[in-house]
C-alpha cells in the first residue's frame, strides 16, 4: 500500500466527497480547515502531520476539484488529474448519499477510539473494506476478541453439539481429530459504517467460519456476505 502522501487513503476520500456532496465543491475556509484538521489527525503515519503541506487545507480544497471533474453534472471544469481512488470513491458512494453520510460519520465517530498501533497493523490476506481502513481495523478487533469467540463457539456447541463453517460446513475436529478440536474462526457481520465507538458487539453479530472461507470473504472490494461465500461453495460443488 501506498504512503498517505502519495495517495489518499478511501477513508480521507470518503470525508472529502461527504463535504463535496453535504457543501458543494467551495465549502470556504472554515470547512476545509476542519476537514485538513481532521484528516491531519488519522491515527496512521503519524510522522506526515510534522509536514504543514500534508492534508493542508489547500490540499483538500484540490481534491474537491477532483470530484468536480468527475460529477457529471459539472463537464469540463474542475482539476481533472485525480488519483484513481477519486473515481472508486465516487463510484461507490456518490449514488447512495446516504450510506455516504453514515460511513463518514462513523469514520469520524471511531478516529478517537483507534489507536496508532492498531491502525497500522496490515495483513496481506485482507483489502480494506470499501469504508476504509478505519473501520476494517476496528472490524477486525472484534472479530478477534478472546471473550467473544469463547461465546460464541460456547453457545453454537450448546445448541449444535458442533462447530462447523456456516459457509462450508468443514469441522476441523470431525477432519482433522483433537488436533482441530475447538477450532474455529469468527467474522463480524456488521455492516461497518454502522459500527459505533465502544458499541457492545453480541454473538449474533459474529458468524463462525473455517479458515478459507473467512480469507476468500476478505480476499478484495468489496467484501461478501456469509451467504455469498455458502453459495460460492455450493456452486462449486454443484
Amino acid at each position: 500500500m501506498r504512503s498517505r502522501s502519495q495517495a489518499w487513503m478511501p477513508d480521507e476520500l470518503i470525508l472529502a466527497l461527504d463535504l463535496y456532496m453535504s457543501v458543494g465543491p467551495n465549502p470556504g475556509p472554515k470547512a476545509t480547515q476542519a476537514l485538513s484538521d481532521t484528516l491531519r489527525a488519522i491515527p496512521i503515519e503519524r510522522e506526515l502531520a510534522g509536514d504543514p503541506t500534508f492534508r493542508s487545507p489547500q490540499s483538500v480544497a484540490y481534491k474537491l476539484q477532483n470530484f468536480v471533474a468527475i460529477d457529471p453534472t459539472t463537464a469540463n471544469a474542475g482539476f481533472p488529474h485525480g488519483g484513481k481512488g477519486d473515481v472508486e470513491i465516487w463510484g461507490r458512494f456518490a449514488e447512495d448519499p446516504q450510506r455516504l453520510q453514515l460511513a463518514a460519520a462513523a469514520i469520524r465517530a471511531n478516529l478517537a477510539v483507534l489507536s496508532e498501533g492498531e491502525a497500522e497493523v496490515e495483513e496481506e490476506e485482507i483489502n480494506d473494506a470499501e469504508e476504509g481502513r478505519i473501520l476494517t481495523r476496528l472490524h477486525r478487533k472484534r472479530e478477534r476478541s478472546s471473550k467473544l469467540r469463547k461465546a460464541k463457539k460456547k453457545a453454537v456447541l450448546e445448541t449444535t453439539g458442533r462447530l462447523a463453517c456456516e459457509a462450508c460446513d468443514l469441522d476441523f475436529g470431525e477432519r482433522y481429530g483433537s488436533r482441530g478440536e475447538g477450532f474455529i474462526e469468527c467474522h463480524h457481520i456488521i455492516p461497518l459504517h454502522t459500527l459505533k465507538p465502544r458499541q457492545r458487539t453480541r454473538i449474533e453479530d459474529l458468524a463462525l467460519l473455517c479458515s478459507n472461507c473467512h480469507r476468500i470473504l476478505h480476499l478484495r472490494r468489496p467484501w461478501l456476505s456469509v451467504e455469498a461465500v455458502k453459495g460460492l461453495v455450493q456452486t462449486s460443488i454443484a
